[in-house]
């Protein structure tokens, strides 16, 4: 789930994820970080719900690697030309999260 700052789009996006809520920046639209947010939230909570864990770390770092996953196995699906936008947004992605783990 994620909860949209509605000051200027050059400010902070609060974001919830996990319970627990998150200020970004980032270029651009503040609405793709929510949807980011909004993807990685409902990662975690699937992940939680199948394993029973209540680590958050733990839950954080499982999710992680099934998005990665879900990634490697869309990137394996496209032609071999490299998609550069797609490559942008993971990049953004990995910024974000590391930023995130880092509060």
């Amino acid at each position: 789930m994620a909860d949209r700052n509605d000051s200027e789009s050059s400010g902070p996006t609060a974001v919830t994820i996990f319970g627990r809520t998150y200020r970004l920046r980032g270029a651009g639209d503040p609405a793709y970080l929510e949807e980011l947010a909004s993807i990685v939230d409902g990662k975690m909570r699937e992940v939680a719900e199948l394993t029973g864990t209540a680590d958050s770390l733990k839950v954080a770092i499982l999710a992680s690697l099934n998005i990665a996953d879900e990634y490697s196995s869309a990137k394996g699906r496209r032609s071999t030309s490299r998609d550069a936008d797609g490559e942008r947004r993971l990049a953004r992605m990995v910024t974000l999260l590391d930023e995130a783990l880092a509060d």
